[in-house]
């Protein structure tokens, strides 16, 4: 197997801190998804995964626009039979609200076998405490 080596690529991993408070949830995780790439990096290659991490923190108090906190749904089928499960963003908020950031930047990351590793840079806590304290953010 032939790996791709970007030679411009710094070898130092950059972190970014994002804050969720009282963002729109589309162009929120629209950053995110482009830091993540690293599109805004002048070594930019597509196919291959730059190393930028990502920490979004307080993704309890994200917005949305309009009625989408009832209108909004999110499926899963289980696979069987009358297996499709159906959520409201409100519920999903409820449950565990970094669910609903991590599956809209999984929906903007390509469809490839680089999301997987793009999305294993991401994290997320509901609130300001997060474990990456002694990190230099960018």
């Amino acid at each position: 197997m032939i790996k791709t080596i970007n030679k411009n690529q710094d070898d130092k991993t950059k972190w970014f801190l994002f804050d969720a408070k009282d963002k729109i949830l589309g162009r929120f995780c629209t950053e995110i998804a482009d830091t993540v790439r690293g599109k805004k990096e002048t070594s930019f290659i597509e196919n291959a995964v730059c190393g930028n991490k990502v920490v979004v923190i307080n993704t309890d108090q994200i917005r949305v626009s309009g009625k989408k906190e009832e209108a909004k749904r999110y499926y899963h089928y289980s696979g069987f039979h009358g297996g499709l499960k159906e959520k409201s963003l409100g519920t999903m908020r409820q449950e565990d609200s970094r669910q609903i950031i991590y599956i809209a930047v999984k929906g903007m990351l390509p469809k490839n076998k680089l999301r997987d590793k793009f999305l294993s840079n991401i994290k997320l806590y509901k609130n300001s405490d997060h474990k990456h304290k002694n990190i230099n953010f960018q």
